[in-house]
């Protein structure tokens, strides 16, 4: 039975699915907003007392996780962080089994009356890489076909509530940067997920087409149904971003949210390249994602390696360690921006730079 939407979230499948969402919420509100900063002033104390450098800011994670994992407070935090996320997808996704063949049947349908705009190859491979579940996802990005419905869902609680009109996707397409010369016909959203992006990037560039890419087919059929439903007119492909399929110079702007923590180091190099191929001279590229190549006091670096360990985040030390403008000087693009963002991601714009 459809119950609406909250915002441009559909409204959960029952009221009983909605009240536990709303409690998975409130807990995940209170353990980030109330016991972590308890959290982190008992972990730059515990890292003070047995001697760690700059209070845990410096030397070696293990040393601090061991000193921060004697307190109580510490251990029961990283409990409740873990406990409501497993719930949360497990309540999403069992609720949404019972009615699988419904869910199934709508994505085919949008399929079928909006054909053209969503692009895979029956015979596309998907990489080790891309098999593991992020934040403990069950079945991950790819191995779940209700993948995209349960994403939706479960993010609405990861993003504590803030993101049910797409608020935190729009703060990024508003970051994106657009080429000095004004012009922009096509645009990609990198590692697009369910479309939230690509679809506020269509409204922000009426004019230009954009297309979102992404690894995982479950996630761009959702996203593709919902696009459609919104009546917002955006591609999707199923494809790679270390091997983008579209010829070089194509795209005028680039868009890659919260990409490059969730990929091994060895791709950070490939996929720049990549992006430098395929935008045209003055095309900008634009970065959010975690912060990298700083120093981090000891409660962000024990929550990073929480989320490394306990929250399937295997890839993200790597990148929270990487000199991401470095690595785009290297590749030939100009770094115009980095800086924080309203969040605790960062942004980084840069530019493809123009023919001389």
């Amino acid at each position: 039975m459809e119950r609406g939407y909250l915002g441009l979230l559909p409204r959960a499948p029952t009221l009983e699915d909605e009240s536990h969402l709303g409690f998975y919420e409130s807990l995940r509100n209170f353990s980030i907003g109330e016991m972590f900063p308890r959290v982190a002033a008992a972990t730059e104390a515990a890292a003070e007392r047995a001697g760690l450098p700059g209070r845990g800011s410096q030397g070696p994670v293990d040393s601090l996780v061991r000193a921060a994992d004697a307190v109580p407070l510490v251990a029961t935090w990283k409990r409740l962080m873990r406990t409501q996320q497993q719930r949360t997808w497990w309540k999403v996704r069992d609720t949404l089994l019972t009615d699988a063949a419904r869910y199934e049947r709508a994505l085919s349908d949008a399929e079928a009356a909006h054909p053209g705009k969503l692009h895979y190859d029956p015979a596309f491979v998907v990489p080790d890489y891309a098999r593991e579940e992020i934040h403990l996802q069950p079945g991950g990005y790819v191995g779940d076909s209700l993948a995209g419905y349960v994403f939706h869902y479960g993010t609405q609680v990861f993003y504590q509530g803030q993101n049910d009109q797409d608020e935190l996707h729009q703060q990024v397409v508003d970051m994106v940067a657009l080429p000095q010369d004004g012009k922009v016909e096509r645009a990609l959203d990198l590692a697009c997920s369910i479309g939230q992006a690509t679809t506020l990037l269509k409204q922000r560039l009426p004019r230009a087409e954009v297309t979102g890419l992404d690894v995982a087919l479950p996630l761009l059929r959702y996203g593709h149904k919902r696009a459609t439903g919104l009546g917002i007119d955006v591609n999707f492909k199923q494809g790679l971003a270390e091997q983008i399929d579209y010829p070089d110079g194509h795209f005028d702007v680039v868009l890659a949210y919260i990409l490059f923590h969730e990929v091994p180091e060895s791709l950070f190099s490939p996929i720049i390249a990549e992006v430098a191929r395929v935008l045209r001279p003055g095309g900008t590229f634009t970065i959010v994602d975690a912060p990298n190549g700083q120093s981090f006091p000891a409660g962000q670096r024990l929550w990073m390696q929480y989320d490394a360990e306990h929250n399937c985040e295997p890839y993200s030390p790597a990148f929270v360690a990487a000199d991401l403008p470095a690595l785009l000087e290297q590749h030939g693009l100009r770094v115009t921006h980095v800086g924080p963002t309203p969040t605790f991601l960062w942004c980084t714009q840069c530019e493809k730079p123009p023919a001389s």
